[in-house]
């Protein structure tokens, strides 16, 4: 289906909802019925209509396939945040005694989960380098279940060859995930390339708007009703009507969002490379990047997050640098509507600051929709606070 067609269109039967040129906020906790027999079919197969918004909603509904639709997937399951899909997504794979291959460095708190919560229940994780796939060859093990993927990662967009592990793990009888909030739908489709679980934030770009989160779980039908019977349901941690409702709202300008966040981080990128207190700058589309092929051949985009080292050997003036900026904003995440910075260097205690560790001198920008102009002379002003 074309992509315009599934954000415009797809799933919203207007005639339902009096024409509505928007989709309803059906806004319930539950769901009443005529007779004893249509309760007692909801009991027996809650997947298949509306009996508690704890589980399906109509307007959660219309996002749900039309997300599955954008992700090349036969369904989803949406969640009130990413950290809740990644937390669904890998428990219902594994049990006790299991083996996960993870890329290494993941997400934050898909780390915490390998490290602090699974290993309560028998459960380990082998951390590999994910660029080169004789790794996750090395590292698989009788008992391993799932191997669990984030191309590109968000620091320094690290990739996976999706299509090679998704053969390997097939090959092998392994599940595959893929976090995918780097990309969005839009310009990565992990479930054309034989990745079985998609997942991704919601609350990054299909949002837009830095107002709600979400998280997104796209796979197989019948691996997502295994799913939403067990684990989805018994954690209760599904989207409410009113975020399916906003990121509804986001997704009918992702679009066109993308491009120019795209174009404005290209545009800013140029400018850094002859900026002298820039080492480098980390973008997958940038010619330079390592994995540039791999990148061209599995995504369509990179969006606006890239990440740039800066020559200094000063933790004050990377502090000063960042709080200089007057219209960019220092915060976590990106996807929205304003651009954010966040240093490497916040992660760490000022004591173990090491200017020779290039990660510690990092920082992370997210461009959002300002004009590219607008923001190189804010670029332009904070370089020349550190460099008097």
């Amino acid at each position: 289906m074309d992509q315009s067609f599934i954000i415009n269109q797809y799933a919203e039967d207007r005639e339902n909802y009096f024409n509505a040129i928007a989709p309803p906020l059906v806004q319930t906790s539950n769901f009443a019925f005529p007779t004893v027999d249509a309760m007692r079919t909801a009991f027996e197969n809650e997947y298949g209509g509306y009996l508690y918004s704890r589980g399906l909603n109509p307007t959660v509904e219309i996002l749900r396939k039309k997300l599955a639709a954008l992700d090349g997937a036969e369904d989803c399951l949406l969640f009130n945040s990413g950290a809740a899909a990644i937390f669904a997504a890998v428990i219902s794979q594994v049990k006790n005694g299991d083996h996960i291959v993870s890329v290494a460095n993941p997400y934050s708190w898909a780390q915490n989960l390998f490290n602090e919560i699974l290993p309560r229940f028998g459960i380990s994780t082998t951390y590999v380098d994910g660029k080169d796939i004789e790794n996750f060859e090395r590292a698989i093990l009788p008992n391993t279940r799932l191997i669990y993927l984030e191309s590109p990662n968000s620091w320094d967009f690290e990739l996976q060859d999706l299509k090679a592990v998704a053969e390997l793990a097939v090959a092998e009888g392994i599940v595959t995930i893929c976090d995918n909030s780097y990309c969005s739908p839009i310009y990565q489709q992990p479930a054309t390339l034989g990745i079985q679980l998609v997942l991704q934030s919601a609350t990054k770009y299909i949002s837009g708007h830095s107002d709600t989160l979400g998280g997104v779980l796209s796979g197989s039908k019948s691996i997502l009703e295994k799913i939403f019977n067990h684990e989805y349901l018994n954690i209760g941690s599904g989207i409410q009507p009113f975020n399916a409702w906003l990121l509804l709202r986001g997704l009918r300008t992702l679009p066109m969002r993308l491009k120019q966040i795209s174009t404005s981080a290209s545009t800013i990128i140029e400018y850094l490379e002859t900026e002298p207190l820039v080492e480098k700058v980390i973008y997958p589309f940038h010619q330079h990047f390592p994995q540039y092929q791999l990148a061209k051949k599995q995504m369509q985009g990179a969006g606006g997050l890239f990440s740039f080292v800066l020559r200094c050997e000063k933790l004050h003036e990377i502090e000063k640098f960042c709080e200089q900026f007057r219209h960019v904003l220092m915060a976590v995440s990106w996807g929205g509507h304003e651009s954010l910075i966040i240093p490497g260097c916040a992660g760490i205690q000022k004591a173990d600051f090491d200017p020779k560790n290039q990660k510690h001198r990092m920082c992370r920008f997210y461009t959002g929709l300002e004009d590219a102009a607008y923001l190189i002379e804010d670029f332009k002003q904070a370089f020349a606070s550190i460099n008097r």
